[in-house]
């Protein structure tokens, strides 16, 4: 008999199947991941607008400062609180980046692989109710400082590098003695009422914070895709 064949014990493994190959579930989930992959490239976009203000406005600045010998080379202190607050309006938005982010990888994990794989056992677990909750209260992935420190890592150390390194050549070139001696570039750091101790912890405790976090966030965290070979312990899934 062909119904005696059947046991109470292929029900589970039948209603999965069925929530793998239905159509309507499956063009439901496909638009749902579409949808999710164009809201992260819109942010995607966002991050590469702060990044481009901070490149504009350095390389403005650092014209002018080169530009003009009267121009004081604390001009470079303003550029340094310009990128500085660019790298937080960017780490804000990295946050909901990687937020929505995080349910497309969700989706490619456990709906994509299995469909790729034609594997129906893959798609157990827990995963939907997880997105689900998500969609309900959505909640970001990594504190604030993690996002400062890869977006610090991934671009803006560089700027500031750059920010620092004009602003040793602009003491040097445009100093009103010359500089031969550590004393003589110390006092070179004074402009007008400003001490040269102010711009040197200015100039020493910019150095140290970009170095610590973005030392700090890289052993704290894998980033967004592996740079040294993939092993599950990176996947976050």
């Amino acid at each position: 008999m062909a119904n005696e064949t059947h046991g109470p014990t292929d029900e589970p493994t039948h209603s999965v199947q069925g929530s793998l190959y239905d159509q309507g579930y499956v063009n439901a989930m496909s638009h749902f991941y579409r949808g999710e992959l164009g809201r992260i490239m819109v942010w995607r976009t966002r991050l590469d607008t702060t990044t481009n203000w901070a490149v504009t406005g350095s390389t403005a600045i650092i014209t002018i400062a080169f530009s003009n010998a009267g121009v004081p080379h604390l001009i470079f202190f303003f550029n340094l609180a310009i990128v500085w607050i660019m790298l937080w309006i960017e780490a804000r938005r990295y946050r909901f980046y990687d937020a929505f982010r995080a349910r497309v990888r969700m989706l490619e994990a456990h709906f994509l692989v299995p469909m790729v794989m034609e594997n129906r056992h893959l798609l157990q677990g827990e995963w939907k109710k997880l997105v689900c909750e998500d969609l309900i209260l959505p909640s970001f992935k990594i504190s604030m400082l993690e996002a400062v420190g890869r977006r610090l890592k991934r671009n803006y150390v560089f700027i500031f590098l750059l920010i620092i390194i004009a602003w040793i050549i602009k003491i040097f070139l445009h100093a009103s003695e010359p500089i031969e001696s550590f004393g003589a570039f110390y006092r070179a750091l004074r402009v007008g009422h400003i001490a040269p101790w102010f711009v040197a912890v200015i100039f020493a405790g910019t150095l140290v914070t970009v170095i610590g976090i973005a030392i700090y966030v890289g052993k704290k965290t894998s980033g967004e895709i592996s740079e040294f070979g993939s092993h599950r312990s990176l996947w976050r899934i």
